[in-house]
């Protein structure tokens, strides 16, 4: 039992740390994402610093490491802990993916803030309250055109979208990494907040960075 744990555990966090931004920028512009721009190796940065193309793949890879890790999980977990809920594999899955974007091993932890691979974990686990919130964030975005802000509200309202947009029982430890997900997304985005607080946070399409 603790040995198939662990296996979920390693499985997932080096699944989630796979730093895609950077070795994007790395290997597509020569450069190390992590001295141009903010600094971050998100798909936002990206984005403002390899352009449009980039930033979207970047984004689209992070959030299918987040899916992949939850639906590898669950199927780690029926084969190596038949015993244990299948919901309950996913959570620790999902959990250690975002954990190992945040915190990636290749590059000394110091990772992403975890948007777009949550939002794959939230696509995997919650499908309908992934694309409620992903709305949210859209909506944000596009009236405020501070993506932290949008990050920030739209992992928020995923919380009451998990409760109360899935189809059946929802899972209670599911539930919860879920909203753990959700708070450390709104945590990794402390700088952002203290700007958006002081009126120095810079918009999307402003030239400086996030």
């Amino acid at each position: 039992m603790v040995l198939a744990h662990i296996v979920i555990v390693v499985v997932s966090y080096l699944l989630g740390s796979i730093p895609t931004g950077y070795l994007l920028m790395r290997f597509v512009r020569r450069q190390d994402i992590r001295t141009v721009g903010s600094g971050n190796i998100g798909a936002t940065n990206v984005l403002r610093t390899g352009g449009k193309g980039l930033g979207a793949i970047t984004f689209l890879l992070d959030a299918f490491k987040g899916s992949a890790a939850v639906l590898l999980g669950g199927l780690m977990g029926a084969w190596l802990m038949p015993a244990l809920p299948r919901g309950d594999a996913q959570a620790l899955a999902a959990l250690c993916a975002v954990l190992g974007h945040m915190f990636t091993c290749w590059l000394s932890f110091n990772g992403g803030k975890g948007v777009a691979t949550g939002f794959g974990v939230f696509l995997a686990a919650s499908p309908l309250a992934a694309l409620a919130a992903i709305s949210v964030f859209a909506v944000v975005l596009v009236l405020s055109r501070f993506v932290s802000l949008a990050s920030i509200l739209g992992s928020l309202s995923f919380m009451a979208f998990a409760w109360l947009l899935p189809p059946g029982p929802h899972p209670p430890m599911l539930f919860f990494v879920e909203c753990l997900v959700a708070l450390l997304v709104v945590a990794r985005h402390h700088a952002n907040i203290r700007r958006l607080i002081s009126g120095t946070e810079s918009r999307f399409g402003a030239k400086k960075n996030q």
